[in-house]
């Protein structure tokens, strides 16, 4: 892994992280909540999360806040899973972000 990305989760495992991750193949997406960003990827792309699992391809980190409070990170994955308007707006102001440019 690249050093400036340690140096980033290191900092960021310190914090409640909501993230976004894209499929690199099907291009689908997925909004989830973790202590441990670095842990919470392995996971994903070793197929042991059932909503994640995929024959082949790997999930790409897209986008990811991160939360002093676990309170503010979990509040704030409802908000993206449960109300279109939220996550419609991130889409918009991360759309040069997805993988082929997605919108």
């Amino acid at each position: 892994m690249v050093p400036a990305l340690l140096f980033v989760f290191d900092i960021i495992n310190t914090m409640f992280v909501v993230y976004l991750i894209q499929h690199s193949i099907s291009q689908e997406i997925y909004i989830g909540f973790t202590k441990n960003l670095e842990k919470r990827l392995e996971s994903h792309n070793s197929n042991h999360n059932r909503a994640t699992k995929r024959d082949s391809g790997e999930w790409i980190l897209v986008y990811a806040e991160a939360y002093r409070i676990e309170h503010d990170a979990r509040v704030r994955e409802n908000k993206l899973k449960q109300h279109g308007s939220a996550i419609q707006g991130l889409k918009r102001r991360i759309k040069t972000s997805w993988i082929e440019n997605k919108k």
